[in-house]
């Protein structure tokens, strides 16, 4: 693959420095990547790469954050088959933890019934929640990040996702 589209929705910026490190951390390995707000971007872009990398905060009891409200129905419209897709997003997991990271799982339904090839889940290890959309089969589907809580995890989580991920985007 080419270069690499992360898309990120980010109300106070925490999604936004995660999309930010995670595009520094592909660089370490040899992948180009851009990073867009989702809010400034439509679904032609998006399916535009064959490689994407989806981020979004949850809001509320567990909402999609707002920038993802316009393309959620296109994105579960497009044909991704073909494509690689990685979730990543951030949530309170002890403020809300009846709907930790959400979005990922509503992104994660939306991409997957596009037929994207999702890659990058996530062992709940080492997270204390008691429900999440985007836990399926015993993981998240993607990176959860919780700055409010968990602060001094993120650098280290971020790395070895995006370790975890090189492979399927690199090429």
């Amino acid at each position: 693959m080419s270069k690499v589209g992360i898309f990120y929705g980010s109300s106070t910026g925490v999604t936004k420095s995660a999309a930010d490190a995670i595009a520094k951390e592909l660089k370490k390995n040899s992948i180009d990547a851009d990073v867009q707000s989702a809010g400034d971007t439509d679904i032609s872009t998006i399916t535009s790469y064959s490689g994407i990398i989806l981020g979004t905060s949850t809001w509320g009891m567990g909402d999609l954050q707002d920038d993802w409200e316009g393309l959620r129905k296109p994105l579960a419209n497009s044909d991704l088959s073909g494509k690689t897709v990685a979730l990543f997003g951030s949530g309170d997991q002890d403020g809300y933890p009846d709907t930790f990271v959400d979005g990922i799982g509503i992104l994660y339904d939306a991409v997957s019934s596009a037929g994207a090839n999702v890659v990058g889940s996530v062992s709940t290890d080492g997270y204390n929640y008691d429900a999440s959309l985007a836990e399926r089969d015993g993981e998240f589907v993607g990176l959860p990040i919780d700055e409010d809580n968990q602060a001094d995890m993120t650098d280290e989580r971020i790395k070895a996702w995006v370790a975890s991920i090189c492979e399927s985007f690199a090429g």
